[in-house]
């Protein structure tokens, strides 16, 4: 019987990428997969055809030969999909497929595993957040030993495949139609073995070590923003890749300013004098001082606006502006002459208080009016 075209196989186009053959491979396997089509014999060999294909379309050299000559450019031993061993294939599948989503692989031969990601707190003044900044943190993790360059293995010396599950680190356990996989009980599942373990990781591959990183802040980033660093998490195992590295930001409080967002917002005290009559007052900003003219009888409250005056986005956008409100300070440890004459100033408010008090007036007048009704 003539075999298929390895494309329509698959069914992608002759243009197709690693990742659409790999896509692709990975829904017919699932489709097609004995266990989930038991004591079918066309489905089994839909599954094979599916793997033998993949096999030879993955392979850049054999795709090449392929595509040039067709069947005849492939040597016959290499696209066989008769005398498999389904569990063998299946197995070859979260290896080699399903590999990025579990973390797990193969190399050489072997089962390798990626390393786990970790998570850093950083912490950083209001300052170092808007304006970016250099930090070095120090890490505790689990590296690729040495000695072993992540083998496991002494010095002169070399892992072995495991006989148990050929390498995979699995091994299969079928309870009808339903097929459980398990790490291998003889070599806990690494896929190989070590008979002469390295004596700094004790055959681990992997040792706990401190090291100093440098961590490039970047402006503006807020509370919560997080900076990946690739290939700075744990050693994988087995030669795996490492995990990454998650850079935390956590923003101080600070004392003068709030953000929100690409805005800051400050509070400014101011003497009572300045509110009554007027006047300029200087104010904070975080690239030095700014000055506002507060006008005439202004009151606790009121906001300033000084745009352009607060954060650019880490992600990119207009800059923010600063927020400053106002707050009136009441006089305190006042002298007897001072007192007398807030007595006299006081007097003379009262001859009009509507026109002088506004506010206090109206509110006077609400309540009196409130327990008018009550009564």
């Amino acid at each position: 019987m003539a075999k298929r075209d390895y494309y329509e196989v698959l069914e992608v186009a002759r243009t197709a990428t690693e990742a659409d053959l790999k896509k692709a491979y990975r829904r017919l396997a699932m489709k097609f997969h004995p266990d989930r089509n038991p004591d079918d014999a066309t489905a089994e060999e839909s599954f094979k055809e599916a793997k033998e294909a993949y096999e030879v379309l993955s392979d850049p050299q054999k795709r090449a030969a392929y595509d040039q000559f067709g069947h005849a450019g492939l040597d016959p031993s290499r696209g066989g999909g008769g005398g498999m061993d389904p569990g063998e294939v299946f197995g070859d599948i979260f290896g080699e497929v399903f590999g990025d989503i579990f973390g797990g692989g193969r190399r050489g031969g072997r089962q390798v595993y990626r390393g786990a990601d970790l998570r850093y707190e950083l912490e950083l003044d209001l300052e170092q957040a808007v304006f970016g900044h250099g930090a070095e943190i120090e890490l505790n993790t689990l590296g690729e030993c040495e000695p072993c360059a992540g083998t496991g293995a002494a010095k002169g010396s070399t892992p072995q495949r495991c006989g148990t599950c050929n390498g995979v680190g699995q091994v299969r356990m079928k309870q009808g139609i339903f097929a459980v996989q398990q790490p291998c009980p003889r070599c806990k599942g690494r896929g190989v073995q070590i008979d002469k373990p390295c004596d700094s990781c004790l055959g681990q591959g992997r040792v706990r070590r401190s090291r100093t990183l440098q961590v490039k802040v970047p402006a503006g980033v807020d509370n919560g923003d997080r900076i990946r660093l690739t290939g700075e998490g744990e050693a994988g195992r087995n030669g795996g890749p490492a995990g990454d590295l998650y850079v935390e930001v956590a923003v101080r409080k600070h004392e003068i300013f709030e953000r929100e967002g690409a805005d800051l917002s400050c509070e400014v005290p101011i003497p009572f004098t300045t509110a009554a009559l007027g006047g300029e007052i200087e104010v904070p900003t975080l690239a030095g001082h700014a000055t506002v003219k507060v006008p005439p009888e202004s009151q606790t409250g009121r906001v300033f606006r000084l745009k352009g005056q607060g954060v650019r986005p880490v992600r990119g956008g207009a800059v923010g502006d600063l927020y400053c409100k106002v707050s009136i300070e009441t006089p305190v440890s006042l002298s007897s002459e001072q007192k007398d004459l807030l007595k006299k100033f006081e007097s003379s408010l009262k001859s009009d208080p509507k026109r002088h008090s506004p506010r206090s007036s109206s509110w006077l007048s609400g309540v009196k009016k409130f327990f008018e009704a009550m009564g």
